[in-house]
């Protein structure tokens, strides 16, 4: 039965496990966990999961944990790799700031995120989330200037979270 008191701390971590190149690794073995063994698995998410007293965790966080002592409530993989766990990889995000960082939809038909074809006046027109709301950016008829725009636009309301793939 897990401990119903158990929170994870820093501390914890730090005792139990060793970190390398973006894995925890079991310091001591652990019934049938030998020492050295690396922590976790590739979920069909993508995203490596671990149990620990008997609660499934993302070992990301644990590894943010393991680093900085806290955990903010969402963590960004900055190269949208979600089975990269490297602490270089990994910064605290806002949900907002986490969903900039995404790639394009693969439903995209221009190939760049941001532009949409506008059929009733045959061009491309831009629209970015800024603020939690859709905002607006114009339309043209060159889709590399559009492109250009929401790049642009990007940059400026996304900031360090700005992503273009």
């Amino acid at each position: 039965m897990a401990d119903q008191n158990f929170t994870l701390t820093q501390e914890y971590l730090q005792s139990i496990f060793d970190y390398k190149d973006g894995h925890l690794y079991w310091k001591k073995s652990k019934q049938k966990t030998p020492k050295g063994k690396k922590l976790g698995s590739i979920h069909h998410s993508g995203y490596i999961y671990t149990h620990l007293n008997k609660k499934h965790l993302a070992v990301h966080r644990l590894i943010f944990l393991y680093h900085h002592g806290y955990l903010p409530n969402f963590i960004d993989h900055i190269n949208r790799n979600k089975s990269d766990n490297r602490i270089e990889n990994l910064r605290p995000a806002t949900k907002q700031q986490n969903s900039f960082n995404v790639s394009a939809s693969k439903a995209n038909k221009s190939g760049f995120k941001g532009v949409h074809w506008h059929i009733r006046d045959k061009k491309w027109q831009v629209y970015l989330s800024v603020d939690g709301k859709n905002k607006h950016f114009g339309c043209y008829f060159d889709i590399e200037v559009a492109k250009f725009v929401a790049e642009t636009m990007r940059y400026k309301y996304h900031k360090n979270f700005a992503n273009n793939g």
